[in-house]
Parts: C-alpha cells; structure tokens; sequence
C-alpha cells in the first residue's frame, strides 16, 4: 500500500494494566487508520524505535513520519 503522500503520526499514551503504568504506542497514518499498536513498560527512544522497525517491516516507509520529539 503505496500512496503519493504517505505520512505516519507516532503517537503513545499511557495506561494502567494490573495497577502498573504502560505504554500503548499507535502508529496511524493519514487517512486515520491505526497501522500497528504496541506496549511496552518503558517510554524511550529505544522502545519508538523499535516499535516503527516493525511498522516499517509490515507496512514498507512512510515519506513523512511525524512524533512528539521522543528524547532517549
């Protein structure tokens, strides 16, 4: 699915399971539609960056992705 204006928005909110904090990261693209989801228990770098390689391994590279400037 290759579109001429493919652009990605990262997105993570978190969320309690069991009472423990979490992670839930989104990767929508801009029709709206949620391409991949995942959590993990810790908000980095490392976590988002792992997190869009598997997006990429899916769904191929989005032309333009846009975040929220995750710091490591």
């Amino acid at each position: 699915m290759k579109s001429s204006n493919w652009k990605w928005y990262l997105d993570e909110v978190f969320v309690k399971i069991i009472e423990e904090r979490h992670y839930l990261w989104a990767d929508v693209d801009h029709e709206g539609e949620v391409l991949e989801s995942y959590v993990t228990k810790k908000r980095h770098k490392k976590a988002a960056l792992k997190f869009m390689k598997k997006a990429v391994r899916r769904h191929g590279s989005a032309n333009e992705t846009v975040t929220d400037r995750l710091r490591s």
